[in-house]
């Protein structure tokens, strides 16, 4: 692991200290997770303290190296690493970690991180991901939070993880969060996936908008909703030129729809005028409800 200034970490905030991971490749259908991750860097001024050495966990082969020109013409190599940025939100410290899926040696990949979390305070690790579903794109992108830690299951009112099946490092993370008593929770995002390629924006909120409800800390979406909203539209032009995937659509929204409609009523409805309530009287930011404390 190469550390250019790793810091020592610093006295324990009021509120718990959380790592946000997310990775390229199996797990970020549409660059959904690994943008939203970016966004959050972004808007939350974090600062990059470390990375791992990708000599270890990657083949080349699979996941090549970018070379690139500076502006004085000079060559240089980014190379399919993960690195580990920090931000101080409010009076919580986050840790954020951008990755592309190691090819290799996934157990030692994931002790090298979680050595990190626990060297900075970690107390919960939450893992962004998205999959290609069957959903239409005219409709809300649907979540899923999960939790292996009973007690964020009923504080977070999220269910448990009952996913059986072939998992990316994602998965491998959070079992091994786990297994060192740290909480965790999974949040997926489901992407229409006849619209699989990058970017994916629509999605991204949606992502976003998850995690500032976990965490009660505000995260400035900046254009993501005209995006979001330009996406759909292009999405719709592009599907009315089509009879075929105009029709599919269609059935993807009556699916939905009627799947979903004994829940459009009383607890979604309150959940979403509460947050408008709370962005009015902060000024547009959503303190939200105190849910990692």
């Amino acid at each position: 692991m190469t550390d250019a200034h790793h810091e020592q970490p610093e006295q324990a905030s009021p509120r718990q200290t959380v790592l946000l991971a997310a990775f390229e490749g199996w797990n970020d259908a549409g660059s959904a997770a690994t943008t939203a991750l970016t966004h959050l860097a972004e808007v939350w001024g974090a600062e990059k303290v470390t990375e791992l050495d990708p000599e270890e966990f990657h083949d080349f082969q699979v996941n090549r190296p970018y070379i690139s020109l500076d502006d004085d013409g000079k060559r240089s190599i980014t190379w399919p690493t993960t690195s580990v940025s920090v931000a101080q939100v409010g009076e919580r410290k986050v840790v954020l970690v951008h990755g592309v899926e190691p090819s290799m040696r996934w157990r030692k990949y994931c002790e090298e991180l979680l050595k990190v979390a626990d060297e900075m305070g970690v107390r919960t690790v939450i893992t962004l991901g998205a999959l290609l579903a069957d959903v239409p794109h005219t409709r809300p992108i649907p979540m899923t939070a999960t939790s292996d830690s009973v007690g964020l299951q009923s504080v977070l009112d999220i269910e448990a993880n009952t996913y059986q099946g072939p998992t990316g490092i994602v998965g491998v993370l959070q079992h091994e969060a786990a297994q060192r008593n740290l909480q965790s929770v999974s949040l997926w995002a489901a992407v229409p996936h006849y619209v699989a390629n990058p970017p994916s924006p629509k999605a991204t909120l949606a992502i976003l908008t998850r995690v500032e409800e976990i965490l009660g800390e505000s995260v400035p979406m900046g254009e993501l909703p005209d995006d979001a909203a330009a996406w759909q539209h292009g999405v719709d032009e592009l599907a009315s030129e089509d009879s075929e995937i105009s029709e599919y659509v269609a059935q993807l929204e009556e699916a939905k729809d009627t799947a979903e409609l004994p829940e459009a009523s009383g607890d979604a409805i309150a959940r979403e005028f509460e947050r408008y309530l709370r962005r009015r009287d902060s000024g547009g930011k959503d303190s939200g409800p105190e849910k990692l404390s």
